[in-house]
């Protein structure tokens, strides 16, 4: 028989002292050897960044005074994860099921394994997912699955992200960098998240996630967010001084053309679309449609685009980023876990989450319908 997979505890965990976005540049540090023309601009876009993304405040776990990174993907994720451990009631070595879902990894061990350890789980599943910003909905969706057919009772799902490593100007080749190279630096803060997930034998009192989706619809075009490492391990140096390291996005102007599709919608509406047919969601019951998306311009845009859809209100449309910056991956967990800490829900409310993530255009969702 089919078990109900409820979400049993949420947690947010945000590194250092809130960073206002006027400072980033300040804080991050300045690129002292780019050519003249980089430097400039870094600093004319910044306000306009600012305007676009409507971002006040970033985290970040790199440490502006000392130079080093306070905590990484690793002590982030274990912050996480006891939290919501503790609000789920769960001893960490209950857990049969660790699913991490981070931007990438090029670490051995896996990460998931890392945490395993840092927790004292001595035995367990565990999977490592490396799909930037969808990763996060294939590991709620992997853990739902496992969880209903009661293969797993007890999951937790993690994600983290240290953006600010690829920001600092001690990343980069500064000599070589281009707006491209240094586009994401505004976007992107650092942070962790996690649900702890279990499977029930009958809807009690609590949350339970429902539906999950997840798709690629970038086969056939151009990537907008990417890297120029090989496909296999490469000489360090060469790699950076060729800037193969440097974390690139396209800017987004470049990506109209191949965000709207030939039926004059959005990558991102058209796979929305796509999930509540195929999967025949109810949706008359939709209190909060959470826009998984960093940019304030982006979400508004989706917003005017999916008030068509039916029980797609305005007044439905949420998301907590303004106040604490896009972290990635670990943004979908913390969207959930923010929301559920500060707005009421009645019996039958339905909340969705969904996201489109741009270096291959992966969208996912997943629904989450409270009982009481």
């Amino acid at each position: 028989m089919e078990k109900y997979v409820k979400l049993a505890g949420t947690s947010t965990y945000l590194p250092g002292e809130p960073v206002k976005f006027d400072d980033i540049n300040n804080y991050l540090g300045n690129f002292t050897k780019a050519s003249n023309k980089i430097q400039k601009w870094t600093e004319r876009i910044q306000p306009i960044m600012k305007e676009m993304i409507g971002v006040e405040y970033c985290h970040y776990a790199f440490n502006s005074k000392t130079r080093i990174f306070d905590d990484d993907n690793l002590t982030l994720a274990v912050k996480a994860a006891k939290l919501a451990l503790k609000e789920a009631n769960i001893d960490a070595k209950d857990i049969d099921l660790l699913i991490y879902g981070g931007a990438y990894s090029i670490q051995l061990p896996p990460l998931s394994t890392r945490i395993q350890e840092a927790l004292g789980i001595e035995r367990c599943a565990e999977y490592h997912i490396h799909s930037n910003c969808t990763s996060i909905y294939k590991a709620v969706k992997l853990a739902h699955t496992f969880l209903k057919t009661g293969e797993h009772k007890r999951a937790l799902v993690v994600s983290s992200n240290v953006p600010s490593a690829c920001f600092i100007p001690e990343y980069y080749n500064q000599e070589i960098i281009t707006k491209n190279d240094i586009f994401l630096r505004w976007y992107l803060c650092d942070g962790a998240g996690a649900f702890v997930m279990t499977a029930e034998d009958e809807k009690k009192d609590g949350f339970y996630i429902e539906n999950t989706y997840v798709e690629s619809a970038g086969g056939l075009k151009k990537s907008a967010m990417y890297n120029e490492y090989t496909y296999h391990y490469n000489n360090p140096l060469v790699d950076f001084e060729n800037g193969a390291h440097h974390l690139k996005q396209i800017y987004m102007n470049e990506m109209g053309d191949t965000a709207i599709e030939e039926n004059g919608k959005t990558i991102f509406y058209n796979a929305l679309k796509r999930m509540i047919d195929i999967q025949k969601l109810d949706l008359s019951k939709m209190k909060t449609f959470v826009i998984n998306m960093p940019s304030r311009a982006v979400r508004k845009l989706v917003m005017e685009e999916c008030t068509d859809i039916e029980y797609f209100d305005v007044d439905k449309f949420y998301s907590p980023i303004d106040d604490i910056g896009y972290t990635g991956p670990p943004a979908a967990l913390i969207g959930i876990d923010v929301l559920l800490k500060s707005k009421t829900f009645k019996d039958g409310d339905l909340i969705m989450s969904f996201v489109m993530e741009v270096s291959k255009f992966m969208q996912a969702g997943f629904t989450i319908r409270c009982v009481k």
